[in-house]
C-alpha cells in the first residue's frame, strides 16, 4: 500500500458490524474515521468499537460527505437508498463499496455505474461470496477452460425456513422484494461471474407468497409477523442469455424441501461440470468413463496445524483496497452488479405479468 486510506460507514446495522468494519480493522493501512447511522446510538458503539482516535459520528449522511479528508465511504443501510447515498459519495468524490444489491431497481443501479463513470470513482458492490476458497477455486478452472462452454447452470439460494425477522428485510417498500433480492441476488451474481456471462437476452420468473401468512411458523429465527411479511417467501427464473445459454435461478427463505443451498451454483460445460453443493465438485468423461472429483479445499494436513486461510470478508475488504490503490478494477464491477439488479427485476416483473421479459 503506498497510503493510509481513510474511511467512512454509512449504516452501522448487521451488515457493517458483521462483514465491513471487522474485516477494514484488519487492514494496517485504513483507518475509519466517520461513522454515519440514524440512530446515533449505533453510530457511536461503532466508532468506540473499530473508530481511529478522533472518529466522528452523524446522523446526517450529507454531512459526513463534506469530510474532504475521507477517500472511501461502505454503504451499509437498506436497499432503497443504496442509490441516493452511492451517488451523493461518488459526486462528493470518494469511492464506494456499497452492499448488496446494488439497489432496489435497475433504473437506479444505472444511475450509480453512470455516476462512476461521471466522476472517474472507483464502485463496487458487495457480493462478498466470490471470495470463498470454493468460488476462487472454481473462477481458475472456468478462466483456464476446464469446464469448456457453460451453457447450463443453476443458481442456488434456497432455506428451508430461515426468514430474517429483523430490520427491513419483510418490508418490500424498503427492499424491493425478499429472498430473491437478498439472498438470490448471491447466487446469481456467482453463477453469471463464472460463466462470464452478461448478456441475458429473455427472463421468465414466478414468485409466491404460500408460506409467509402463517401464525406460528417454524423459523430459525422464531416466527415471523404475517402482518409484515409484505415480500415472497419464494422466486424462481429461467434466464436465456444472448448465445442461447440458460441459467435456472432458485430462491426462498420457506420452502418445503430438503435440498438446502445457499448462495451455491452448479455449472453445465461441453468440456466438465462443476457444483458446490457437498464441497467443489468437478465431473466429466475421460477415456470413455465417467469421473467425479472432490477438490480438497482445507489448509493444514499436519497435527496441531488447522493452516491459516484468508476469510472471504477478509479477502474481499484487501482487494477493494488494492483495486482503489494500484489504479485497478475491483473483482465486482458496477457494470456486472447491473446485469444482476437486471435480471433480478426481470424475474419479479415477469411474475406480476405471466409474461416473459425481453432485455
Amino acid at each position: 500500500m503506498s497510503r493510509t486510506y481513510r474511511i467512512g460507514i454509512i449504516g452501522c446495522g448487521g451488515i457493517a458490524n458483521g462483514k465491513h468494519m471487522p474485516s477494514l480493522k484488519k487492514l494496517k493501512n485504513v483507518q475509519m474515521v466517520a461513522f454515519c447511522d440514524i440512530v446515533e446510538e449505533r453510530a457511536q458503539d461503532a466508532s468506540a468499537k473499530y473508530g481511529a482516535e478522533g472518529a466522528k459520528v452523524y446522523t446526517n449522511y450529507r454531512e459526513l460527505l463534506t469530510d474532504g479528508s475521507i477517500d472511501i465511504i461502505h454503504v451499509c443501510t437498506p436497499n432503497d437508498s443504496h442509490a441516493e447515498i452511492t451517488i451523493a459519495a461518488l459526486e462528493a468524490g470518494k469511492h464506494v463499496m456499497c452492499e448488496k444489491p446494488m439497489a432496489k431497481t435497475a433504473a437506479d443501479a444505472q444511475r450509480m455505474v453512470d455516476a462512476a463513470k461521471r466522476t472517474g470513482k472507483k464502485l463496487t458492490i458487495g457480493y462478498n461470496n466470490r471470495f470463498r476458497p470454493d468460488s476462487q477455486h472454481l473462477k481458475k478452472l472456468c478462466e483456464d477452460g476446464e469446464l469448456g462452454e457453460v451453457y447450463f447452470a443453476k443458481a442456488h439460494a434456497i432455506r428451508r425456513r430461515a426468514v430474517p425477522t429483523w430490520g427491513v428485510f419483510l418490508d418490500e417498500e424498503k427492499q424491493g422484494g425478499g429472498p430473491l433480492i437478498d439472498i438470490g441476488t448471491h447466487a446469481l451474481d456467482l453463477t453469471l461471474w463464472m460463466m462470464n456471462n452478461y448478456k441475458p437476452k429473455v427472463v421468465l420468473g414466478t414468485s409466491y407468497h404460500k408460506l409467509s401468512q402463517r401464525e406460528n411458523a417454524a423459523n430459525a429465527w422464531g416466527p415471523w409477523d404475517p402482518a409484515k411479511f409484505t415480500v415472497e417467501d419464494s422466486a424462481f427464473g429461467m434466464i436465456v442469455m444472448e448465445n442461447g445459454a440458460t441459467i435456472v435461478l432458485e430462491s426462498s427463505w420457506a420452502l418445503n424441501t430438503l435440498e438446502v443451498d445457499e448462495a451455491k451454483c452448479t455449472l453445465c460445460g461441453t468440456e466438465a461440470g462443476a457444483d458446490m453443493k457437498d464441497g467443489l465438485r468437478i465431473n466429466g468423461e475421460k477415456h470413455s468413463r465417467l469421473y467425479t472429483t472432490d477438490v480438497e479445499l482445507k489448509a493444514g494436513g499436519v497435527a496441531f496445524y488447522d493452516g491459516a486461510t484468508e476469510s472471504a470478508p477478509d479477502l474481499e475488504m484487501r482487494r477493494w483496497i488494492e483495486a482503489i490503490d494500484e489504479n485497478k478494477d475491483p473483482v465486482v464491477t458496477p457494470e456486472q452488479a447491473f446485469v444482476v439488479s437486471q435480471i433480478l427485476e426481470a424475474v419479479y416483473e415477469s411474475a406480476k405479468t405471466g409474461k416473459a421479459v425481453y432485455l
